[in-house]
């Protein structure tokens, strides 16, 4: 399927919030949460109840975690610590970076670094004999690329942690718009980790919620897991509390069949994903507009 219809993206975002969850026509699972409080208590758990059960099962765990939403890192260092849950067979994987125009690493206070990001905020709060070792930390860089790529296919990953994007990215899997190199839906669920300019839209995106609209401040490229990568996990879990910046993207996500134009569609392709959503996100102004003409 290639670019989704005005008339199927109309239908869709007329639909009240309220029914998404129990829709007959939606594709794939799907819940809702009151907040940003709500939802980082939800996603914080994810990860930590499943690492305290594999703990107690003598198994290691293996996750694919992302730098935002950036709600659910205070209940999970709150969770960890005040659980004593160990975090020593933990190995994560860090699905994406921001790059420079030449594809360098950002400067390290650079709001959208993430390495540093996470160092704080995931990693930081910690208490030193639950953390996860330093060697099982996989930060995907161009230097550490292939051997990111080598250490997921070692073994299964047990959980991808997420959120999505406007056009519907999870990690930067970004809508692919060069007109010169299309790829194919199976090209998409097989792509791998890979180097790319940023798309307009996420540019500006960006630049709208983090520099006030000063887009000459956003990373132009980034470096990313691939589709194969994020969804090879036994479960993948993607949240938004992000509001309008990712209504439309959801409605597609839930609604639509596979198609490149928005690549989280290919959860639906998945035994075990679950999407999740504040109110805000889950709303739509064409919802709350019926009288609005658009067609």
């Amino acid at each position: 399927m290639g670019t989704v219809a005005k008339e199927n993206l109309y239908r869709w975002c007329k639909i009240p919030g309220r029914e998404l969850v129990g829709h007959p026509e939606r594709r794939t699972p799907f819940r809702i949460v009151a907040d940003s409080i709500e939802m980082g208590r939800v996603m914080a758990e994810e990860l930590a109840g499943l690492v305290e059960s594999r703990n107690q099962q003598q198994l290691s765990t293996r996750a694919i975690v992302p730098c935002g939403p950036k709600c659910w890192y205070a209940p999970f260092t709150q969770a960890i610590n005040a659980r004593s849950i160990s975090l020593k067979n933990l190995f994560v994987f860090h699905m994406d970076e921001c790059l420079d125009w030449q594809g360098r690493t950002l400067p390290r206070n650079h709001p959208y670094n993430f390495r540093t990001f996470m160092e704080e905020h995931f990693y930081g709060g910690i208490r030193a004999e639950l953390a996860v070792p330093e060697k099982q930390r996989f930060w995907l860089l161009l230097e550490t690329a292939e051997q990111v790529r080598t250490e997921i296919d070692k073994a299964p990953v047990d959980l991808t942690l997420g959120g999505w994007g406007q056009d519907g990215h999870v990690a930067y899997n970004q809508a692919r718009r060069n007109v010169y190199s299309p790829i194919t839906l199976d090209e998409l669920a097989e792509s791998t980790i890979r180097i790319q300019e940023n798309n307009t839209d996420t540019v500006l995106a960006l630049a709208h919620r983090t520099f006030g609209g000063a887009y000459q401040f956003v990373p132009p490229m980034s470096i990313t897991l691939g589709i194969r990568e994020c969804f090879s996990a036994a479960k993948v879990r993607v949240f938004s509390d992000t509001g309008a910046w990712k209504q439309t993207a959801l409605r597609v996500a839930l609604f639509s069949e596979p198609t490149t134009e928005y690549p989280m569609t290919l959860l639906q392709n998945h035994s075990d994903a679950l999407i999740t959503a504040t109110e805000e996100t889950a709303r739509h102004p064409i919802s709350e507009n019926p009288e609005w003409e658009l067609l």
